[in-house]
């Protein structure tokens, strides 16, 4: 076997462990933590409802936060218990005037637009309850979710708690709808792995959770403020548990465009991530989320990658050789970027064919790794949230 084919069957095994290997590890140990009878039935009691904080970040939100003050109203918890903190800064559209008019609401609001971390950390200063909840101005939650949350933290080895994110779309067939509602699928299935395992590897800010006495204020300029708040929680020796009972729904990005503008930003965040959670690369801190860390997140955002890019001339090369078997990966890899250019194709002409667009978008994701890093390293990427268009339902 020359050089080349061990860079070919190397790439092969980085690919398929990120996407396959590392979740079929994960299961097996998981069943075997079971089968030793190392996993500890959580029994919840009844009545547990603890003060909570919950904590919306909002910019130019007009035209939605009418629906996600009905929808906090309508969350099944007492409402003595439940303090509502809508934080608007930088909104020139009307969204803090309206909150301001509501009864119930603390509203908090400077005209300056520092970002997201700014203001979540501002907002802390506001929580006085022994748990917040963070959640998006354009999530809807449902309603027991505030009280799944919550029943975890009876657990004092409970840091953080990680709701599930749900794509609904009534274009159920598009480009973005197809290959998020995938993704999201298959990374809650991981969450859920990773959870039984040991810890969830980050939150997301659609539905995070956390105790206030574990908040480290973020440094301003801040990308993944959930990924980073809630990783550091599990660094400090707290586990993060995944609840697919508390979900948080918003509708499809309403192009790949528009997605495409999210995942970069969330790629140049992962980059950066990654330089400020040091500990997270050491192996004797905490072996088991080091473990996680790098299955669940490195690999995907730095080597899969990396060695779906070096499969391209190696394989026409060995094609070109050798032939025989890396003739047919080749013809694998041609069929794949064809769907891919497909995909792309009927996206813009608004024709909808589910099995093409998931590798269209699983393309996307990682070029957008690409993207994002020159971002990173270019410092082009702002903190500053920018709105992504979404589907109407």
């Amino acid at each position: 076997m020359n050089f080349v084919e061990v860079v070919f069957w190397f790439s092969i095994a980085i690919i398929f462990y990120t996407f396959m290997g590392y979740p079929m590890l994960v299961y097996v140990m998981v069943k075997l933590k079971s089968i030793a009878g190392w996993v500890k039935q959580t029994i919840y009691l009844d009545g547990f409802e603890p003060e909570v904080s919950l904590v919306v970040p909002c910019f130019n939100e007009e035209q939605i936060i009418a629906e996600k003050l009905q929808n906090c109203f309508e969350l099944d918890y007492p409402a003595s218990k439940l303090k509502l903190i809508f934080i608007t800064d930088g909104s020139d559209d009307g969204t803090h005037q309206i909150l301001a008019n509501t009864h119930g609401v603390m509203v908090l609001h400077e005209d300056l637009r520092a970002g997201k971390s700014v203001a979540e950390n501002r907002a802390m200063k506001h929580v006085h309850s022994p748990i917040v909840v963070f959640s998006d101005a354009n999530t809807r939650l449902n309603k027991a979710a505030i009280r799944e949350i919550v029943k975890h933290y009876q657990d004092e080895k409970i840091g953080a708690v990680a709701g599930e994110k749900r794509i609904i779309s009534k274009q159920r067939e598009s480009a973005p709808a197809a290959g998020e509602g995938f993704y999201w699928k298959y990374e809650s299935y991981l969450k859920k792995l990773d959870s039984n395992f040991h810890s969830v590897v980050g939150g997301a800010g659609e539905l995070v959770s956390f105790r206030s006495s574990l908040f480290t204020p973020l440094e301003a300029d801040t990308i993944l403020d959930d990924f980073v708040q809630t990783m550091r929680i599990a660094l400090a020796g707290y586990r993060v548990v995944y609840e697919p009972n508390a979900y948080a729904q918003e509708t499809a990005s309403a192009t790949v465009r528009e997605e495409l503008k999210r995942k970069v930003r969330i790629s140049a965040g992962a980059w950066q991530a990654m330089t400020r959670l040091g500990n997270a690369f050491n192996p004797f801190k905490n072996p088991q989320l080091f473990f996680l860390f790098i299955s669940h997140k490195v690999f995907r955002w730095t080597l899969a990658p990396l060695a779906l890019l070096v499969l391209i001339p190696v394989t026409f090369y060995l094609h070109q050789s050798i032939a025989g078997v890396y003739t047919w990966a080749w013809y694998a890899q041609l069929v794949f970027y064809i769907f891919t250019i497909i995909g792309w194709f009927l996206e813009h002409q608004k024709l909808h064919i589910k099995f093409i667009f998931i590798p269209y978008y699983f393309f996307m994701t990682n070029w957008c790794m690409y993207l994002g890093f020159f971002r990173f390293v270019s410092g082009g990427q702002s903190v500053q949230w920018e709105r992504v268009k979404r589907e109407g339902v």
